[in-house]
């Protein structure tokens, strides 16, 4: 110590004037661990309190020693090494885990599932004791747990009735049975929603299509009805096109037939019901017809599909309004409503029809399996189709029933299952097979919480909607009673509907931020069609190429397309092979049995795949959402337009904005990924922070220029109205066939929402303010 004194006096040029002595005595009880500490001074003169004089006395002089100043500069420093290499190899281990998580092969499996914040500072630790597990022991715990037997079971339930129309007496008789089950289940809070909407009915007098050729004949008086029709009597010359797409018209105005004042006829297939009369009210129709699509099963020949004609979802009486109890509606109503009657008849009546008609012949890709397909008939003809409805508008009160297994250390962020319960038919398939799912995930779930030690970091909410025929009524009357905060908190929608209409192929719709997650997830489930092999081995590497948008009769599509939430609805089916009773009063067990002899396996195969999203999504630390894919939609959208370049340049136009856009959102997408990769993400707050980033992607790309009540779908790649990327182009297209048919001040408001959007969402994307890429 004298030395080490010496040496720093010498250092600094000075003697030393003070020092620290400690001494360690043992205590009489055996306990060492006292430490007394004594601080001395020297005095120029005198003693120290309790120290002999004489102790300065016979202290030697200090010496001046330079081998004692290098040592302890060598110690320093070799100490200072020490703790760097020590401090890097633990951040290099913690981001290499990172890196893995984030490199879209899904190799996280290690990730423990029992952690928390510990009462000082923001690093976690496991809690002693706590069960581990980890993500390969939760998914094969997952698969084990399922059980056909109780998928059966809940789809039988059933069995024997004759239909579930919203608000009715089976409808809340089967929530109150879905309520009864979430709270045997145990799960953390079971609750319900009540929603007071205006739907519509069947008059007491059925609806009627008639033909007029010199007598009145009746065609056909179907029991089922098109709800949100126009009621009334309207009569005109038949035209029959095809699918109802714009295409389709385009074709039959190529044929120079004029359709205003027409009764248009059309099958069911490739776009929904209300936008086939949408696009038949632009063309001047006064009624619409709608059969189903032949099948190999002739029993559907007589069948009547029910269906709705409201260009929207949700009350259209209450657009952009919660139709709560308590709401004062405003006296507006949906721009989606039909205004023309529409009714659905069968293929029967639609064969008979064709074969009054006696002008041009179908187009080949027309004829639809139906003998003497006419497009409409000839000049000289007289005759006509009339149309009766008397549908009545009632209203009624719908429930929506939810379930919660609450995160443990995010509660306030949540994944939502969701499943229509409600069906005009017995509805086996519409709503019987998702509501199936839905309680096993719920019981199965919550069985791995309770007694087998899984922690979920996020929570896990299972909903039961009601008037889902009528046009996702009940889930859209929720997502606007709650919209200021399920855009903040529900990061992913999981639909549950049709997941089983055939067995042959696969049908995916998906927001692209959950590409990935679904990918790893399909290699992690067997293929139920085959002893060994997975479902990617199926869908092959390419199938994000066969992904279907999704339209509006999907519960999914208000959630993406009005909320901004990510969604993934998924299920099996029969491409080319419908299956033929979907939305008839034929949809029972038995002939959706008879569709596929494996129907318990495929639907314990969707709940797999359903589960495994939700628990991979509510266990990892990062949230398994790829924001690079939408840098890859925006390529290749602006590859799209490259075509149309020198066309836009011509009207004094450029589209480099909109290139600058899609680079800036590039360069943001690049900037989060390196935030992640070089942040402490066992650190809460941080990993927090850069998960709402991420969150936060998919709303981003709601147009922030419209009004949610004039144009609830504001999302720039899903949405439906003229800002979407898709109405630009094919705006461009229009461009570039008819340059005096595009108006110009539509086409610049187009791009400015476009690439303002883009643009906003880089900025969001990027974090803080000060560090947007504000050059543009």
């Amino acid at each position: 110590m004298d030395h080490a004194r010496a040496a720093i006096s010498n250092l600094f040029g000075g003697e030393p004037t003070s020092y620290t002595r400690f001494s360690i005595a043992r205590q009489t009880d055996g306990d060492n661990s006292h430490v007394e500490m004594n601080l001395a001074a020297d005095e120029e003169e005198g003693g120290e309190i309790g120290k002999p004089e004489h102790l300065h006395a016979s202290m030697p002089p200090p010496r001046r020693n330079g081998k004692n100043l290098c040592f302890i500069i060598m110690a320093a420093v070799l100490l200072l090494l020490i703790g760097f290499l020590i401090g890097y190899l633990s951040y290099r281990g913690r981001m290499q885990r990172v890196n893995r998580c984030l490199d879209g092969s899904g190799n996280c499996e290690m990730t423990p599932t029992a952690s928390y914040i510990s009462d000082v500072g923001t690093e976690e630790e496991e809690v002693p004791g706590s069960r581990i597990l980890y993500w390969p022991e939760l998914r094969n715990m997952l698969s084990a747990k399922l059980s056909s037997a109780r998928l059966e079971a809940n789809l039988r339930q059933r069995e024997g009735k004759n239909s579930f129309e919203a608000g009715k007496a089976e409808d809340e008789s089967t929530a109150s049975y879905i309520h009864e089950q979430f709270t045997s289940f145990r799960l953390d809070d079971v609750w319900n929603d009540e929603h007071y909407v205006r739907l519509q009915d069947k008059g007491s007098s059925k609806n009627q299509v008639f033909t007029i050729q010199d007598v009145l004949e009746e065609l056909e008086s179907p029991d089922a009805y098109v709800a949100y029709s126009k009621s009334g009597t309207v009569t005109g010359k038949p035209i029959y096109v095809n699918y109802g797409r714009k295409e389709d018209f385009q074709k039959v105005r190529n044929m120079r037939v004029p359709m205003n004042g027409t009764i248009m006829i059309f099958r069911a297939g490739k776009i929904t019901l209300a936008e086939k009369v949408a696009n038949a009210r632009k063309e001047g129709a006064v009624g619409a017809l709608m059969y189903l699509d032949p099948s190999n099963d002739k029993k559907a020949d007589s069948c009547v599909p029910f269906g709705h004609a409201h260009l929207g979802t949700g009350d259209p009486f209450t657009p952009g309004f919660p139709s709560f109890n308590h709401t004062q509606f405003p006296p507006v109503e949906s721009s989606g409503l039909p205004h023309i009657p529409v009714q659905t008849i069968s293929r029967e009546a639609a064969a008979k029809l064709f074969g009054k008609m006696d002008g041009e012949k179908c187009l080949q890709e027309w004829t639809s399996g139906i003998m003497g397909c006419k497009v409409t008939v000839s000049s000289s003809s007289k005759m006509t189709v009339e149309l009766t409805v008397n549908n009545v508008m009632v209203d009624r009160k719908i429930l929506n029933i939810f379930g919660v297994i609450k995160g443990f250390e995010e509660p306030d962020r949540y994944v939502v299952l969701g499943a229509q319960r409600d069906s005009w038919g017995p509805g086996a398939a519409k709503a019987g097979v998702g509501t199936a799912i839905l309680l096993e995930l719920a019981r199965v779930i919550s069985d791995m919480v309770k007694n087998d030690g899984y922690k979920p970091r996020r929570s896990i909410i299972f909903a039961s909607w009601s008037a889902g025929e009528f046009g996702a009524v009940g889930a859209t009357e929720w997502l606007e009673g709650y919209s200021t905060t399920l855009h903040a908190k529900a990061f992913t929608y999981i639909n549950l509907d049709t997941a089983v209409l055939g067995s042959r192929d696969v049908k995916i719709s998906a927001s692209p931020l959950l590409y990935s997650l679904l990918e790893a997830t399909m290699k992690k489930v067997k293929d139920p069609a085959k002893d060994s092999g997975n479902l990617y081995s199926r869908v092959g590497s390419d199938w994000i190429q066969r992904v279907v948008p999704l339209d509006l009769d999907n519960a999914a599509f208000p959630f993406l397309a009005y909320s901004g939430i990510p969604v993934v609805s998924f299920g099996f089916y029969d491409e080319g092979d419908e299956y033929s009773f979907l939305g008839t009063t034929e949809d029972t067990l038995a002939n959706l049995k008879g569709k596929t002899d494996k129907l318990y396996l495929l639907m314990r195969t969707a709940a797999e795949v359903a589960g495994q999203i939700a628990l991979r999504l509510t266990h990892d630390h990062e949230l398994f959402l790829d924001f690079d894919r939408y840098s890859d939609e925006l390529l290749s959208f602006q590859e799209k337009l490259w075509h149309f370049d020198s066309h836009v340049k011509a009207l004094g136009l450029t589209l480099n904005w909109l290139y600058f856009a899609r680079g800036d959102f590039q360069r943001a997408a690049d900037a989060l990924r390196r935030d992640i990769t070089n942040s402490d993400m066992e650190n809460r707050i941080v990993r927090r922070a850069l998960n709402d980033r991420m969150m936060k992607v998919e709303y981003d790309f709601l147009s922030p220029y419209l009004s949610p009540k004039d144009a609830p779908f504001r999302h720039i790649f899903f949405g439906k109205g003229s800002h979407t990327l898709q109405s630009l182009l094919e705006n461009l297209e229009q461009l570039e066939v008819n340059k005096t048919s595009v108006d110009v001040n539509k086409l610049k408001e187009q791009l400015a929402l476009a690439t303002w959007t883009i643009k906003g969402a880089a900025n969001a994307l990027v974090g803080d303010i000060w560090n947007t890429d504000n050059e543009i």
